[in-house]
């Protein structure tokens, strides 16, 4: 690891923990946790429970990326080189956005319409969606089935339309977040989820029944 190249992105993953401090004294005793889909408060605790909000973000992405390609048996991860590390600075600047947007919001007391989560989820499915198809095989980051596994064809053809559904799949989460209400759009994000993890572990059964056939 390249401390240097890496120390701005460990600025990154340590934001929501100086927010966090900065605001400490502002936060009362008890603060909103866990809001339903209407943006409503169902669930109120002590603040120091937001302590976890950064760790089980910004910090836990940051050590899973930075780990798994010296734990990656196969040796795979590592041949994606730059576009790895890019994915990592992507998604780790990505959740800490969201711990700094959840610590926010329980400062104030208040919550952002929710479809503005969801818009961020459709945001991250995208960019997810475009680095598919330059995953190697691997037991750690994709679409990891039996069948994908076994087979680097397999793998592939899967994560070529994986890709692609992903993708769509996040513009789909971000047009609705624009148009419709929480609700209708809470269950238009559940039923693009559905398809977007259904579809890909289908197609690569049926392709290994296909080339098992």
């Amino acid at each position: 690891m390249n401390l240097k190249k890496e120390l701005p992105l460990i600025g990154i993953v340590l934001l929501p923990f100086l927010y966090l401090a900065y605001v400490w004294n502002q936060l009362p005793a008890q603060v909103p946790l866990h809001y339903n889909i209407k943006g409503e408060v169902d669930r109120y605790g002590d603040k120091s429970e937001l302590i976890l909000i950064p760790i089980m973000t910004s910090l836990l992405i940051y050590v899973i990326f930075s780990v798994v390609p010296y734990i990656d048996p196969k040796k795979q991860i590592q041949k994606m080189g730059k576009k790895y590390h890019t994915l990592k600075r992507v998604i780790t600047t990505f959740m800490s956005i969201l711990a700094l947007f959840i610590i926010y919001n329980a400062k104030n007391q208040s919550f952002a319409n929710p479809n503005y989560i969801l818009m961020l989820c459709g945001i991250l499915f995208i960019i997810f969606g475009n680095y598919f198809k330059t995953l190697k095989t691997n037991y750690f980051i994709g679409i990891r089935t039996p069948w994908t596994l076994e087979n680097e064809n397999i793998w592939k053809e899967t994560h070529k339309l994986g890709g692609k559904i992903w993708f769509i799949g996040g513009f789909i989460i971000i047009l609705s977040s624009l148009t419709y209400n929480e609700q209708t759009n809470f269950i238009i994000f559940m039923i693009t989820i559905a398809i977007m993890v259904l579809v890909p572990v289908i197609y690569s059964y049926l392709l290994f029944r296909k080339q098992k056939g």
